[in-house]
């Protein structure tokens, strides 16, 4: 089919004459078609791409790492879970057991479980397709570090109590000062008793234990060696151990002293021996224990040197109100 030829009537020449199209404009035309064509390629292209029909491999591989992720978090989650709940027991056994025996207040549950308040600490986590996921992952990871640090932070406190306590143990007077072999017998205790040179019943501030001149005389608990020396009136060659937390021990009437004042003595050693000096009726040990200043009966600090049966054996002998040695 022949192209349409257009014509033009000319009032000059009174003649109809062809209408010839200029060579710019039929170039014009083409390019507008292709730029046109150009266009609408482009914005088909681009509504593909954005439609869940069409998959580049990039699309792909980014969904499969973003399922991944989601994995990975969830395993997260569960394992921060986990630690929780084992947190959770050292939590309890901290407040309920640890602390209790070393006689420290309990942690407060509000102080553990404690919060991030203030400024939004991710705000830089959200408006991602996960967000609400990464976020509570990454509340539930800070809570818990907080939680350790507080928990850390009180185990190290159980640990300077429970050396407190090892320390405590080791420093009351725990044992006999004389060992039962050694012993004549046991001459008084500690309550009223009558004074061997006046006769007058009057208070017995500690315990005699009878033995032969020159028996051995043991530190009944670290500590450091206070006095070594026959200052005290009544006392004779007399020993004081200060042993800390409040305790002290006296050992009166000895022969002669193995220790120093100063000197830094430990549970069983040897301090001095058995004599009669000062206001003494005969050999023996006049031993006292004193806590805060006051003396208190050393029947009760044997637990470390003695059974059950030789303990309800020398209280019986203790607690008869017979006549002291001193």
């Amino acid at each position: 089919m022949s192209k349409k030829v257009k014509y033009y009537y000319d009032t000059e020449s009174l003649a109809y004459k062809k209408i010839r199209p200029k060579k710019g404009r039929k170039f014009g035309y083409t390019l507008l078609f292709l730029v046109s064509s150009a266009l609408f390629g482009f914005l088909c292209f681009v509504i593909l791409l954005n439609t869940p029909y069409f998959e580049t491999p990039k699309d792909r591989l980014q969904a499969r790492e973003i399922e991944n992720m989601k994995l990975r978090y969830s395993i997260l989650n569960k394992k921060t879970e986990q630690l929780d709940e084992v947190l959770a027991s050292i939590e309890e056994r901290d407040n309920n057991i640890y602390r209790i025996y070393f006689n420290s207040s309990p942690i407060p549950e509000e102080q553990r479980k404690a919060g991030f308040g203030g400024v939004n600490r991710y705000k830089d986590l959200e408006g991602y397709n996960n967000s609400e996921l990464i976020i509570s992952t990454t509340k539930q990871v800070d809570v818990l570090s907080k939680q350790l640090a507080i928990q850390s932070k009180s185990l190290d406190e159980i640990i300077k109590l429970a050396k407190g306590k090892e320390k405590l143990l080791a420093a009351i007077p725990a044992i006999q000062p004389v060992k039962n072999e050694d012993l004549t017998r046991m001459a008084s205790g500690f309550g009223y008793r009558n004074d061997p040179f006046t006769k007058i019943r009057k208070f017995h501030f500690g315990m005699d234990f009878t033995a032969r001149t020159g028996t051995p005389v043991y530190a009944t608990g670290d500590g450091v060696v206070q006095k070594s020396d026959n200052t005290m009136s009544g006392y004779g060659n007399l020993i004081i151990i200060s042993h800390g937390f409040g305790y002290q021990s006296y050992y009166a009437h000895l022969s002669k002293y193995k220790v120093r004042a100063g000197q830094r003595v430990k549970r069983g050693d040897v301090i001095g021996f058995v004599g009669s000096t000062g206001r003494s009726e005969a050999p023996h040990l006049h031993y006292e224990v004193h806590k805060d200043g006051d003396a208190i009966n050393p029947i009760n600090f044997y637990y470390g040197s003695i059974s059950a049966e030789e303990y309800i054996a020398i209280s019986k002998i203790a607690n008869q109100e017979n006549q002291a040695l001193d």
